[in-house]
């Protein structure tokens, strides 16, 4: 009689005649298995990236600390505990190749382990600015001056922010939380200009050695740096949660000369027409004129451009906007000194495009752009 318990399949619930079966090569215990190794893996991984995390946002700040107080054993320490920091980093590189190699992730864990081993140059960094924070406070003889010190305080309170919302949209795949922090980085990022400004006024005053103020603006830097890796590590929250990777950055470019009623005006709609995806494109005369060129609008509609809608801006109506823009082009060498002091994140570059005609001067004009905007965006800008 056969056995009613014996398994499916089994040698003893065989019909006669019926042939044996094949054995499953994933039995459900072994994929059981496999499935829990897997997880635990995983689970390793995030483990460290946490605890990595808080070792990095306690260091930084520490290290903004020790600057602000002048605290030599506490800058020390935390140089020292950078070294713990690197062998954390270390170690979570291992288990990412290790877990690649064990077990040939495909979809959303290799997109993870990858997302985690960009996320790991990222955290290295972290802890190397905490570091050079903590380094500068060694070549302080005072506290620093107190508009510096609010400077300071300000922005560690920013990148300690932005950098734990981060790594904690990261750890819970928050993708809310990612673009929340991403918009308030966006925003901040002024105020950098108000902390170059604050401490070149410190230096007129002749209050404290340049070696010092270095030493502060390195701290202010390094600060600032943790708020760009920060949005990095949102971005790669994004990047494991929807497979989105990173867009290409776009550019706010503006186009500056005497009259902005010809060349500079060209400049602006060529680049518009030429390169949409790219950026945004602006221009403007530190001595507008009242209107277009009519020489030039008759030009431009022969290259299939057209002014007649345009009309000249006031460089000084700009002025409040000027660093909005990351790249101010300036036609003619008087330009620089018409523009002024540019912000400390915009970078002005000067075109010499020989007098002459329409025509010749939009000849020598096209090249230019199409080679700033391929620096910028690559081969591929559009």
């Amino acid at each position: 009689m056969l056995d009613a318990r014996a398994a499916p399949g089994s040698h003893a619930a065989r019909r006669p005649g019926e042939p044996a079966a094949i054995p499953d090569p994933f039995p459900r215990t072994a994929l059981s298995h496999y499935e829990e190794r897997l997880q635990r893996d995983l689970n390793w991984i995030q483990d460290l990236v946490g605890i990595i995390g808080q070792a990095i946002s306690k260091a930084i700040d520490d290290a903004a600390t020790s600057v602000l107080r002048v605290d030599k054993d506490l800058a020390a320490a935390t140089v020292l505990g950078d070294y713990t920091i690197n062998r954390q980093t270390r170690e979570l590189d291992r288990l990412c190749h290790a877990f690649v190699a064990r077990h040939l992730p495909s979809a959303g864990h290799l997109r993870y382990v990858s997302a985690v081993l960009r996320l790991n140059i990222a955290l290295e960094r972290i802890g190397d600015y905490a570091a050079t924070i903590s380094r500068t406070a060694a070549q302080l003889t005072a506290q620093p001056p107190a508009v510096v010190a609010r400077d300071i305080e300000m922005m560690n309170e920013q990148a300690r922010r932005m950098l734990v919302d981060g790594m904690r949209s990261f750890q819970q795949k928050d993708v809310a939380l990612a673009n929340s922090t991403l918009a308030s980085a966006a925003q901040f990022a002024r105020y950098f200009d108000k902390v170059f400004a604050d401490l070149v006024k410190e230096g007129e005053t002749d209050s404290r050695p340049v070696s010092e103020l270095f030493s502060l603006m390195a701290t202010l830097n390094r600060l600032e740096r943790v708020i760009h890796q920060a949005k990095n590590i949102c971005e790669e929250t994004i990047f494991v949660a929807t497979g989105k990777t990173k867009g290409e950055k776009t550019f706010q470019i503006l186009f500056v000369d005497g009259k902005n009623d010809g060349l500079s005006q060209l400049a602006e709609h060529f680049t518009r027409k030429a390169f949409p995806q790219s950026g945004r494109y602006r221009s403007a005369g530190w001595e507008a004129a009242e209107e277009i060129d009519p020489a030039w609008a008759r030009f431009a509609q022969t290259v299939g451009v057209d002014l007649q809608k345009a009309w000249p801006t006031p460089l000084a109506s700009l002025h409040p906007q000027l660093d909005e823009y990351q790249v101010v082009v300036g036609f003619g060498k008087e330009s620089r000194d018409k523009v002024g002091t540019v912000p400390f994140h915009t970078t002005m570059v000067v075109w010499d495009v020989p007098p002459g005609e329409p025509e010749a001067r939009y000849r020598n004009l096209t090249p230019r752009v199409r080679e700033l905007m391929e620096k910028l965006r690559g081969e591929q800008a559009s």
